[in-house]
């Protein structure tokens, strides 16, 4: 399970309108559905959920990790196909030719920009480049994460799902993507519940 599936309130997990009430959802859940069904989160994931949180000794977020088996992938044991990684590597060359070309027409525009600022005029110059600087970093998370794997956590939650036959739960679309390149089961957000559900009332 990924930490954004306590965060993501517009993936259509239907868990709640905000984060306590999944956590206590998937608490709730989690102690009916006992024998028949079990959520694991990698360590980093788990930090990545904590990492939201001021306080994090709060009762009901105890409550969620005695509920949840955190357990970290067997990262040696494991053999995925070669092609799965040259398409890996190549996509991240892509990626990253993409980002600097994109990044390099930015570049230009504040150039031009700049040629008429002076002194006297800064804070007009900030005013004209701050909304360039913000689409720069727009288009360029657009065009290398977006879809792709840009964590460990990511990779984490793969590994994991393969080893335990189970079954990929996160919104993220990078991690969904590679998935199900590398052949793993998943449930998408809007069956989340109804499975849960399912679960609960079989015999």
């Amino acid at each position: 399970m990924d930490a954004n599936v306590f965060f993501n309130m517009e993936a259509g997990f239907s868990l709640g309108k905000k984060t306590d009430d999944v956590i206590n959802n998937i608490i709730h859940y989690g102690e009916i559905l006992k024998g028949k069904a079990i959520f694991l989160m990698p360590p980093s994931a788990v930090e990545e959920f904590l990492s939201f949180f001021e306080d994090k000794t709060q009762p009901h977020i105890n409550k969620l990790l005695s509920i949840i088996i955190t357990k970290s992938p067997n990262k040696n044991s494991h053999v995925f196909p070669a092609g799965v990684f040259y398409q890996l590597v190549d996509e991240v060359r892509t990626r990253n030719y993409r980002g600097l070309n994109l990044g390099e027409e930015e570049i230009i525009k504040a150039g031009q920009l700049f040629l008429g600022a002076t002194d006297s005029n800064k804070k007009d110059f900030q005013m004209k480049i701050g909304p360039i600087v913000k689409n720069y970093r727009m288009r360029y998370r657009q065009a290398t994460r977006v879809g792709f794997l840009d964590s460990v956590t990511d990779l984490d939650l793969i590994v994991l799902t393969k080893e335990e036959d189970g079954f990929l739960i996160s919104a993220d679309e990078g991690a969904l993507h590679w998935g199900r390149t590398l052949g793993i089961k998943e449930i998408l957000p809007p069956s989340f519940l109804s499975r849960l559900e399912s679960l609960h009332h079989r015999g």
